[in-house]
């Protein structure tokens, strides 16, 4: 059964990828005379190989690629059709005429990228509309590669401080509100993964989901990017944002992944200042979630940070790491009274080595540990 599932998706890759090529070369020779509409027309029939439920996300990832490639030239001809004059707000309306909803929002995030260059029209109503039209796909893997596309054309357009794109009406809380809303919404597909199709299936699943999880955390990565979100704006909005769909989604695999991005992509200093807000949502996760790895990171990080200087070693003293550290592991093992015995050890044997790098005079601290 699963040879010939895998011989038939081999031919469904190929039958999509035929397509593709075959609706591309019309595409060109559209483009090549100048002819917007058929251009138009054989674009959204290549898109909608798309639109097939018979890939896994690695074959279908296979696919997708290869229509971004052809996205990347249409997107050229768009820029030089508003050279020539053409109406870059008509354009936008025109591509809202394909037939089926999927290829339509392509070129839809393919245009908008192009308007958001001509600076016709403030960034975050752009960017607002995209985000906002995509939850017309609810299909789990098409809406994950079409948000992540809207994220791939759009991430050097957002209104970040020092960007061309940062206006009077644009500024970085725009850009963050954009990424935080998509990742918000990709999440919810990705975990949505979880709970369709038959239970015997969850392994398949969870393994497919996992071959999924970057294009989520890459929301994450452009977050911490961006240049204007400095500590207040990190610990006002951006954390608690983010923590909130941590919690909220009550997924293993997504609350172990999406804490460890947290802690891989933002600054020490910044976790070393929000110590109170990261450690307080641990408890709040699923009781199967390998709590004890992230958590040991976490403590890893900061004492490599402090190692990094010792003019931030005042900085851990003035927010009390170790206490918040201390009285964290405690909730956690708390929380979860089927900790294994070994992950309670590792979690304090963790903290004993982050207080001897970080505080090695302080044998009270180790004292209070042991």
């Amino acid at each position: 059964m699963i040879a010939d599932g895998v011989e038939d998706e081999e031919k469904w890759l190929a039958a999509g990828i035929a397509g593709l090529q075959q609706n591309a070369f019309y595409m060109h020779r559209a483009l090549d005379s100048n002819n917007l509409r058929d251009a138009l027309k054989y674009s959204a029939q290549m898109l909608s190989e798309l639109r097939t439920s018979r890939l896994s996300p690695h074959k279908y990832y296979e696919l997708y690629m290869r229509a971004f490639d052809e996205l990347r030239k249409l997107e050229m001809f768009f820029k030089e059709e508003t050279r020539r004059g053409c109406s870059i707000v008509d354009l936008y309306e025109l591509v809202q005429h394909a037939g089926n909803i999927l290829p339509r929002l392509y070129l839809l995030c393919t245009v908008g990228s192009v308007y958001i260059k001509s600076k016709e029209a403030p960034a975050k109503d752009v960017l607002k509309d995209l985000v906002e039209m995509c939850r017309g796909i609810q299909h789990p893997v098409r809406g994950l590669f079409l948000r992540s596309y809207l994220a791939q054309v759009s991430r050097d357009k957002l209104p970040d401080i020092g960007s061309e794109y940062e206006g009077d009406a644009d500024t970085v809380v725009d850009a963050v509100e954009f990424v935080l809303q998509n990742f918000t919404e990709m999440n919810k597909l990705w975990v949505r993964m979880q709970h369709q199709g038959p239970a015997r299936e969850k392994e398949k699943r969870e393994k497919e989901r996992s071959e999924l999880r970057d294009l989520v955390g890459k929301n994450l990565h452009v977050l911490s990017q961006i240049e204007g979100i400095d500590l207040d704006m990190y610990k006002e909005t951006v954390l608690p944002r983010v923590l909130e769909q941590v919690v909220n989604c009550k997924d293993e695999i997504a609350q172990y992944y999406l804490m460890d991005c947290i802690i891989q992509v933002f600054p020490d200093e910044y976790h070393l200042q929000t110590l109170d807000v990261l450690l307080g949502a641990f408890p709040q996760l699923q009781p199967t979630v390998d709590i004890k790895t992230v958590l040991s990171r976490l403590m890893e990080r900061l004492s490599n940070y402090a190692a990094s200087s010792a003019d931030v070693l005042p900085e851990f003293l003035q927010v009390e790491a170790f206490s918040k550290l201390n009285n964290a592991i405690g909730k956690v093992i708390e929380a979860q009274p089927d900790m294994p015995i070994l992950g309670v050890i590792t979690l304090y044997s963790s903290l004993l080595t982050f207080t001897l790098h970080v505080h090695p005079d302080r044998l009270d601290y180790a004292d209070q540990v042991l």
